[in-house]
C-alpha cells in the first residue's frame, strides 16, 4: 500500500502579497447582506424550528437584536474552544460587528448561536443541533436523487473488476460533477456507457458550461495511478452532497484507488447545513433502513468501510475556528501531508483557501494555495464574492450575462493543485 507523499509544500502561505479582507462595511455587497438580512433570518429560522425553553428563545432574540451594530464579546459557555476563542477574539471584542472581516464575523455568528441554544451546557438541550430539522428534511427530500445515484454507484461496485479503466475515469469525473453540485446534479452526469445519447450529452455539456475552471480530466489521471493511497476529505454540508461525498468515497475505496479515507468534519453545528461526525452516522442509518435495496446496499458497504477502519471520521476544532487555512496547526498540516489527495467542498471552504480576501479574480489560484501540504482539489460552487484562477475574458463575460454569478450558486470550479517545494 502506497503511503508517503513525495511532494510537501514548504509554503506557510501564499506565495503573492495578500490584499486585504471582504468586510461587512461595504454598503451594497453580500457580505453586507449577509449581516443585515441573512444572518437574522437563519436566527429566526432556528427559533422557528425547534421547540426551546423561553431562555434560549430570548438568548436567540437577543442575538438578532444584535446585528449589525450591537458590540462583539467573548463567548459565555463551556465549549472546548472557548479559551482560544479569546485569543481569537481580542483584537474585535469592544467592536461593533459591522466593522470586522466578514469570515471572522460569520464563524464567530454561528459559534454564538451554539452558545445561545446551550449546545455544550448540561440538561434537557445539550448537544441538540439547533439545524436538525432542515438538516432531516434536506435528506428526506433527496431520496429519490438518492436512491438513482445508489443504483448507479452499485452497479458500478458489483461489475468494477470487468470494466476497463476508460469506464473507470468516466464514473470518477461523473462523482466528482455530484461533489460539485450537490442537490443541481442531474443523473445524465453520469452516463451508463459509452455510448450515451445526445440529450445526455447535451446535459453533460451544459452543465460543464457552468464549470468556470475544470480540472477533472488531470484529477482523474492522477488517480488512476493511485494504488491504495490516503485521500482526505474537507467536508462541507450534510443531506444528499454528504451522500455524494460518500459515493465518491466508496468509489475510491472499492476500486482500491484509495486504501484509506479521511473525513474531515465540523465538531459542533455550524453554516446550518455543515456535517458533524454524528450527521455522517445519522445519514447512514437512515439510509440503512430506506425501503430502497439499492440504497440499504450503498449504506451498508460504506458501514462496513467504517467498521473495517478504511473510512474515518474526523474532527478538530480548527474546522470551526475563525482561521484561514493557511493559519492551520502544524499537527494537523503534517496529519493532512500524509495524504496523497486532499478534497475540499464547498464555499465556506473555499474562502478560508482564499482567506476571505479581495484577490483579483485572474489571480492564479496555485500561488493562492500553494501552503497546502498535499496534492489538492478545490470543490465549489460560488455562493461569495470573491475567485481565483479564471480567465478576464471569462469574468468580462459574465459580468455581462449574469451579473450575481459570484453568489447565486449557479456557477462552480473544480481546481487542482501541486504543492510547491
Amino acid at each position: 500500500m502506497e503511503q508517503e507523499n513525495l511532494t510537501v509544500s514548504q509554503f506557510r502561505q501564499p506565495r503573492i502579497p495578500i490584499p486585504p479582507p471582504l468586510m461587512m462595511s461595504e454598503a451594497g455587497s453580500f457580505a453586507h447582506l449577509t449581516l443585515t438580512k441573512r444572518m437574522p433570518a437563519i436566527v429566526q429560522r432556528v427559533i422557528d424550528e425547534n421547540d426551546f425553553p423561553p431562555s434560549i428563545v430570548e438568548n436567540l432574540e437577543t442575538l438578532i437584536q444584535e446585528l449589525p451594530h450591537g458590540i462583539v464579546r467573548v463567548l459565555n459557555d463551556e465549549g472546548p474552544d472557548v479559551p482560544t476563542w479569546s485569543r481569537y477574539l481580542k483584537p474585535f471584542v469592544g467592536k461593533r460587528w459591522i466593522e470586522i472581516p466578514w469570515l471572522f464575523a460569520e464563524v464567530y455568528f454561528y459559534r454564538r448561536i451554539v452558545e445561545a441554544t446551550h449546545y455544550f451546557l448540561p440538561g434537557s438541550f445539550q448537544s441538540v443541533d439547533p439545524y436538525e430539522y432542515q438538516k432531516s428534511r434536506g435528506l428526506e427530500t433527496a431520496m429519490d436523487s438518492i436512491q438513482e445515484l445508489s443504483a448507479r454507484v452499485n452497479a458500478w461496485s458489483d461489475t468494477q473488476p470487468h470494466r476497463d479503466s476508460t469506464l473507470d475515469r468516466t464514473s470518477l469525473i461523473a462523482l466528482l460533477y455530484f461533489a460539485l453540485w450537490g442537490n443541481r446534479a442531474d443523473l445524465s452526469l453520469w452516463p451508463i456507457n459509452a455510448e450515451e445519447s445526445e440529450e445526455s450529452r447535451q446535459e453533460i455539456h451544459l452543465k460543464q458550461t457552468h464549470i468556470l475552471v475544470d480540472d477533472t480530466s488531470l484529477i482523474a489521471d492522477r488517480v488512476a495511478n493511485f494504488d491504495g493511497v490516503r485521500i482526505d476529505f474537507i467536508v462541507d454540508n450534510a443531506g444528499f452532497e454528504l451522500v455524494c461525498d460518500l459515493c465518491l468515497a466508496d468509489f475510491l475505496l472499492a476500486s482500491n484507488a484509495a486504501g484509506i479515507v479521511y473525513l474531515h468534519l465540523k465538531s459542533h453545528p455550524t453554516f446550518v447545513s455543515d456535517a458533524t461526525i454524528r450527521d455522517v452516522h445519522d445519514t447512514l442509518e437512515v439510509l440503512a433502513t430506506d425501503e430502497d435495496g439499492e440504497v440499504r446496499s450503498l449504506a451498508h458497504r460504506l458501514q462496513d468501510h467504517i467498521a473495517q477502519g478504511r473510512l474515518l471520521c474526523r474532527e478538530d476544532l480548527f474546522w470551526t475556528a475563525p482561521l484561514v487555512f493557511w493559519e492551520m496547526p502544524e499537527e494537523l498540516r503534517t496529519e493532512l501531508a500524509q495524504s496523497r489527495l486532499i478534497l475540499s467542498k464547498g464555499d465556506a471552504n473555499y474562502r478560508r483557501c482564499l482567506g476571505d480576501r479581495k484577490w483579483p479574480f485572474t489571480t492564479s489560484f496555485q500561488d493562492i494555495v500553494c501552503y497546502f501540504p498535499a496534492p489538492f482539489v478545490a470543490l465549489r460552487t460560488l455562493k461569495s464574492e470573491l475567485a481565483a484562477g479564471l480567465q478576464s475574458d471569462q469574468v468580462e463575460t459574465l459580468n455581462h450575462e449574469d451579473p450575481q454569478w459570484l453568489t447565486n450558486g449557479q456557477w462552480g470550479v473544480i481546481q487542482f493543485v501541486e504543492p510547491m517545494i
